[in-house]
């Protein structure tokens, strides 16, 4: 199969052959469709997030469909669209799984990581991490629902209630959240990069009621706040922006670091809290909610030869919506049909 692979942190991916890989017991081989190109991707890419498998094939926003099963999988049949997430295995045994929280557990594996992902013609997952795909999306619209949906809608649930909602950062996450955050009532305030004039209006476009910089103060004062951009500096802006009683949500798996700030704007009970990865639940509940919305994603899509040139497109800030590498049939050996 063609992929392209990570042979080394800040290296450019090598276009490759590679061998098809064999589902074991309890796994799926998907034909992909589609793989999102996410900024974790870009975490993983640059070293930030250590010791990655090597070689290794990106990405975790997988559309493909079941060209073969393993033994024991009846969840899925063949020719079916799957999508595969961030999460890929969790060990079931511990205390963080027992309680429903498997996004923490220690031994967890995740997907474009320790496990090759979905920049490839094929790749392999666990049946019981791995979702059906809603109906009425292309495989280029789903494939953003898989980790830009999915950790947004768990950042979304993590600010509680709050009704006047800002989101630092408008890439694919947030482009997906303000539409959910207005479904349910909520009013929604856009932070970009100073200057960007094209992510404002984007946000605007999508009803955000304001657009500015993210080192501005909004209008009004916010109950929460989702920090999407891995930028510490913005936790001590966004809890300036917050009322009293507010929350900050840093939804990225890395940030830089965060710059000391006076106590006076942590005081009066607001809240600074982490996302960390997702769980099936999650899953489950926002691919339901996704159709009903209904979120639609915006998608910037590339062939898999030109990975390299999404990511850094994504890096550079230029990516409207969400970047996908789409993959056609045409390019594929006759095992994706069952």
């Amino acid at each position: 199969m063609r992929a392209m692979l990570l042979d080394a942190p800040r290296r450019p991916l090598r276009a490759a052959e590679t061998p098809t890989p064999e589902p074991g017991p309890g796994q799926v081989l998907l034909a992909v469709k589609a793989c999102g190109v996410c900024r974790t991707d870009l975490h993983v890419f640059d070293g930030e997030l250590p010791n990655p498998k090597l070689p290794l094939v990106l990405g975790h926003e997988i559309v493909g469909t079941v060209a073969r099963v393993g033994a024991g999988v009846d969840r899925f049949t063949l020719g079916q669209r799957v999508g595969v997430p961030w999460l890929g295995w969790s060990c079931g045994e511990c205390r963080y799984c027992r309680a429903g929280r498997e996004n923490l557990c220690d031994r967890a594996r995740f997907t474009g990581y320790q496990i090759d992902g979905g920049y490839a013609e094929y790749c392999v997952a666990d049946a019981r991490f791995a979702f059906s795909v809603p109906e009425g999306y292309t495989d280029l619209q789903a494939a953003p629902l898989l980790c830009a949906g999915l950790i947004g809608y768990r950042s979304l649930v993590a600010a509680g209630d709050a009704q006047r909602l800002g989101l630092y950062g408008f890439g694919a996450a947030a482009h997906i959240v303000a539409q959910v955050a207005q479904y349910q009532g909520r009013r929604v305030f856009a932070f970009t990069r100073a200057g960007d004039a094209d992510a404002q209006q984007f946000a605007r476009h999508l009803g955000a009621e304001w657009a500015g910089a993210s080192d501005a103060p909004p209008p009004e004062p916010l109950d929460a706040a989702i920090i999407f951009a891995p930028v510490g500096a913005l936790v001590p802006a966004a809890l300036r922006a917050v009322a009293k009683g507010g929350t900050v949500v840093c939804a990225g798996i890395h940030l830089s670091d965060i710059p000391s700030f006076p106590y006076d704007i942590l005081w009066g009970e607001r809240v600074v809290r982490s996302v960390a990865n997702l769980t099936r639940k999650d899953g489950a509940e926002f691919l339901a909610l996704a159709p009903r919305v209904p979120v639609r994603t915006e998608t910037e899509p590339y062939p898999l030869e030109r990975a390299n040139e999404a990511l850094e497109r994504l890096r550079a800030g230029k990516v409207r919506g969400a970047a996908v590498l789409e993959l056609t049939a045409a390019a594929r050996s006759p095992l994706c049909s069952p």
